[in-house]
């Protein structure tokens, strides 16, 4: 099963998809509630090099709400996290396919909205 959406966006800076991935985000209802920036990390934990790699954790308010409605321990589970990685070719983006992280969670309703989540992930990514 895949479990992320994915976009590659060749001839941008790491910063340019930065920044186009966060307004994507924000014109699809999601506000950028964590940020992780891994390569910064690694270099300074492990004094290790890495290509540039960031973790963004998403969050839309108003599913957040209706899926801890659902499942209260499901904010386990949450933010929605998009990462922006530099690969040979590009930056590539991938958002969590919230359908297949909610998979092992036996709610239906709670499918369908990982379903709607994913659909404006899916948008978001589409848009960058």
């Amino acid at each position: 099963m895949n479990y992320t959406i994915n976009r590659l966006i060749a001839g941008a800076s790491f910063d340019a998809v930065d920044a186009r991935t966060r307004k994507a985000l924000a014109d699809g209802g999601f506000g950028i509630l964590t940020e992780i920036d891994v390569a910064a990390t690694m270099k300074k934990k492990l004094d290790v090099e890495m290509a540039p790699y960031r973790i963004l954790g998403a969050c839309n308010p108003k599913m957040a709400h209706q899926a801890i409605g659902l499942e209260p321990r499901v904010g386990a589970m949450l933010p929605c996290n998009v990462i922006l990685r530099a690969v040979d070719g590009g930056i590539e983006v991938s958002a969590i396919d919230p359908v297949a992280s909610m998979a092992a969670i036996d709610n239906p309703a709670l499918h369908a909205v990982a379903g709607q989540v994913r659909d404006l992930l899916a948008g978001a990514v589409a848009a960058i």
